[in-house]
């Protein structure tokens, strides 16, 4: 009795084991992300790419660094939250080796009121809070000038300063904050200029609050990054299929009502 006791046992133990070899072996991907739009849209991916055995941990990130230096490090293997100019400038200016491999959606930005209720309300040394980093303060000058406020030196510098303003008729002051912290600023300034993820996760709606936005074909489109090396890995791949599908581009344009545009 003994002996067949032994027997089955080990049978059992051996056929569990085959079962588990030949199971599908299931991949871990880390992507880091702004919390909104980023972590939401990468959390309609988590289904898709289950049933391809992958697992999509998405950490939410509040700032423009980290994300970028924890893939550089290779704490994450993505990061999506930035465009192609702050990449290239956090490129030149840090050393990392980091690189896109897919465009998914364009947040425009928008400038919103503060203490002054419309554009011609500024008044004379009104106060404007602008993002700090170079890509994005520059973005702001630019949407700025296509305002006619001010008028910039050379309007294809995309990484332009105040420093760079030509011509300041209403000598505006530029408030210049880290751009998670500007939508805190709009009651300490006349307008503010806010990047829509940011935007959004202060309860704003780019759309209905702006005073004035971005065109639909900003340039400025957010990307998924990975390390230099890692374009072809089968699970990034994967994630870009996902991120790119009409289920995503439904979700984005149901969700966001034109505040997040697809780019695909």
């Amino acid at each position: 009795m003994k002996k067949k006791i032994f027997a089955l046992t080990l049978a059992l133990v051996l056929a569990l084991s085959l079962a588990a070899c030949g199971g599908k072996k299931t991949t871990t991907l880390k992507v880091a992300a702004s919390p909104t739009p980023h972590a939401e849209i990468l959390n309609q991916c988590v289904g898709l790419l289950k049933e391809q055995g992958i697992d999509l941990v998405v950490t939410e990130y509040s700032d423009y660094v980290v994300p970028n230096t924890a893939v550089e490090d290779g704490d994450e293997d993505a990061n999506y939250f930035q465009h192609v100019p702050y990449l290239d400038n956090f490129n030149a200016e840090r050393g990392t080796h980091l690189v896109s491999v897919a465009g998914v959606h364009i947040e425009p930005m928008g400038l919103y009121a503060g203490n002054s209720a419309s554009l011609d309300a500024i008044p004379d040394g009104g106060k404007v809070a602008v993002p700090n980093d170079p890509t994005n303060e520059g973005r702001a000058l630019l949407l700025l000038e296509a305002q006619g406020l001010i008028k910039l030196k050379d309007s294809s510098n995309l990484e332009a300063t105040p420093n760079d303003i030509a011509e300041n008729p209403k000598n505006l002051e530029f408030v210049e904050l880290e751009a998670a912290q500007v939508p805190a600023a709009l009651d300490e300034v006349d307008i503010a200029a806010i990047n829509s993820n940011y935007a959004l996760g202060a309860g704003l709606n780019p759309v209905e609050d702006a005073l004035v936005i971005e065109a639909a074909d900003s340039p400025y489109v957010n990307i998924l990054t990975v390390k230099e090396g890692n374009e072809n890995n089968e699970a990034v791949q994967a994630l870009v299929k996902a991120l790119q599908s009409d289920t995503v581009k439904d979700y984005i344009n149901n969700t966001f009502g034109g505040a997040v545009v697809p780019a695909f």
